[in-house]
C-alpha cells in the first residue's frame, strides 16, 4: 500500500480496518548473498540502498530483538551537516541531502524538521573556531551563518546571555540542521527494505560466525545456521563483540550515553541548540517535551542505562545556559550504548576477512549519518570498493596516520 492523502481518508471511511503490517516479519531462509547483522537505523538503511542502487534483494538483515530497540530509538534525533575536516564534510552533507528527500523515497512519514541547528560560542577563541567551520562548510557549498549576540538573541531570548562565567558571545547557525523521527526512521526503512524483496529477520540474535580459508560462510543464529555470501556487521556499541567472534579487535570502545525528555509544555524553543561551554543540547519535541543530552557516562559499559552522576552533570549544563529549565520535571530518561573510536569518526570499511564488512565507530554521530551510511555500505558492499563520500573512513588508518579527529581531543575515545 502506497501511503498518501487519498489512502489516509480512504481508510478514515472505512473504519482503519484495512491497514496492512509495515514490513514482512520474515522467517531466515537457508542462504543469502548477504547477511547484515543489526536491524537499526544504518542496517536497514544498508538494505534498502542495496535493493534500490544495487538491484541486490537476496538480503536479510537479522535483529537480535524488535526493529528499532537499539541506538536509532534511543537517540536525540538531531541531524546536521555541519562539519569541518575534509574526511567528514563530504558524507555528512550527502546525509543531509538524503534526508531532505527521505520521505519521498521511502514514501514514509519520518517527520523531517528542518529547524536549524545553533551552536553557541562564548569567548572569542571559540568564535574564530566556528569561524573557520563555517567558512570550511561554505567552500564545500553547504550552508552556515555566523551570529553575533544580537543574532542568537534573536532565535533564543530566553537564556542567560551574562552568564558571569559563560556569557553568550554568538553562535554558529545551520538552518538545513534539525531533527527526524528516529522511530520513524527504523519503520520507514524497514518498509521500503521489506517492498523490495529483503528479509527483516526479528528476534534472530547472531551467535558466531564461520569461516573457511580466509572467508566468511554465514553466520550461526538463535534461530539456526545461515549461510551468506558476504556478512555486514552495523551493530553500534555491540561491534567489538561480533568482531570478536572472528578474533578481530576493534580501535573501539563501547559507553552508554543517556538521553532525556522533560514534561511536556507549549512551544519553547523552536531550533536545536547546544551549549558552547558544556556539553548540553536541546530541542523540542511535537508532543511538547524538551529532549535533551550530554556526555557519555565516561567508562566502558555493555548497559543500555546510565547513572546518577551524568544526569546531574547534563542538568548542570543546561542551567548554567537556561536557568528557566529548573522549573520543569523530568519525564524520563534511557541509554544507548555508543560506538567509541579512537579519533571520533567511524569505519566504513572491508575487513582482512574475506566478505564480512564493518561499519562502526560512530561516536555520538550515528543517528544523523544514517542515510549516508546505509547508501555507502551499500555501495561498499555490493562494488568491494568505498565510496568516494566515505573514503576517509577506512580501517587502517589507525595504523597509517590518516586520523580524522574532528574534536582535536587525541586517541581517547571517550573524549570525542
Amino acid at each position: 500500500m502506497r501511503y498518501s492523502l487519498f489512502s489516509v481518508l480512504g481508510q478514515a471511511l472505512r473504519g482503519q480496518r484495512d491497514w496492512t503490517p509495515q514490513w514482512r516479519d520474515a522467517a531466515p531462509q537457508e542462504a543469502y548473498d548477504v547477511v547484515i547483522v543489526g536491524g537499526g537505523g544504518h542496517g536497514l538503511a544498508t538494505a534498502y540502498y542495496l535493493a534500490k542502487e544495487h538491484g541486490i534483494t537476496r538480503v536479510a538483515v537479522l535483529e537480535k530483538s524488535h526493529v528499532g530497540s537499539g541506538n536509532v530509538g534511543r537517540n536525540t534525533t538531531i541531524v546536521r551537516s555541519n562539519y569541518g575536516l575534509p574526511g567528514n564534510i563530504p558524507f555528512y552533507e550527502r546525509s543531509m541531502k538524503l534526508w531532505e528527500g527521505l520521505e519521498q523515497d521511502i514514501n514514509y512519514n519520518a517527520m523531517v524538521s528542518q529547524r536549524g541547528v545553533l551552536n553557541l560560542y562564548h569567548s572569542d577563541a571559540q568564535r574564530d573556531a566556528y569561524a573557520r567551520r563555517g567558512n570550511a562548510m561554505r567552500l564545500a557549498g553547504i550552508d552556515a551563518e555566523l551570529l553575533d549576540r544580537e543574532g542568537v538573541r534573536a532565535m533564543v531570548p530566553f537564556i542567560d546571555f551574562d552568564n558571569a562565567r559563560f556569557p553568550v558571545k554568538g553562535g554558529l547557525l545551520q538552518r538545513r540542521g534539525g531533527t527526524v523521527r528516529h522511530d520513524a526512521v527504523a519503520w520507514g526503512y524497514a518498509r521500503a527494505a521489506s517492498d523490495r524483496g529483503v528479509d527483516i529477520v526479528q528476534n534472530c540474535a547472531v551467535t558466531g560466525i564461520r569461516r573457511e580459508n580466509g572467508r566468511v560462510t554465514g553466520v550461526e543464529t538463535s534461530r539456526g545456521f545461515i549461510r551468506a555470501g558476504k556478512v555486514a556487521l552495523s551493530v553500534a556499541g555491540s561491534s567489538s563483540l561480533l568482531a570478536g567472534m572472528v578474533d578481530m579487535r576493534l580501535p573501539i570502545e563501547s559507553h552508554v550515553l543517556q538521553a532525556f525528555v522533560s514534561e511536556g509544555v507549549k512551544p519553547l524553543i523552536d531550533c536545536v541548540m547546544t551549549f558552547g561551554a558544556g556539553h548540553f543540547y536541546v530541542s523540542q519535541s511535537d508532543k511538547g517535551g524538551l529532549v535533551f543530552g550530554g556526555d557519555i557516562d565516561g567508562y566502558n559499559s555493555y548497559a543500555s542505562r546510565g547513572n546518577l552522576h551524568t544526569i546531574e552533570d547534563v542538568m548542570e549544563g543546561g542551567m548554567a545556559l537556561w536557568p528557566g529549565l529548573g522549573r520543569l520535571r523530568l519525564l524520563r530518561h534511557w541509554g544507548g550504548i555508543m560506538d567509541m573510536s579512537m579519533d571520533g569518526s567511524p569505519i566504513i570499511d572491508r575487513t582482512d576477512i574475506g566478505g564480512l564488512y564493518l561499519n562502526a565507530g560512530w561516536c555520538y554521530g550515528g543517528f544523523k549519518a544514517t542515510p549516508a551510511a546505509g547508501f555507502c555500505f551499500a555501495h561498499l558492499i555490493a562494488r568491494d570498493e568505498p565510496h568516494a563520500d566515505a573514503s576517509a573512513y577506512r580501517l587502517d588508518r589507525f595504523a597509517t596516520g590518516h586520523l580524522i579527529d574532528e574534536k582535536g581531543m587525541g586517541a581517547q575515545p571517550n573524549l570525542h
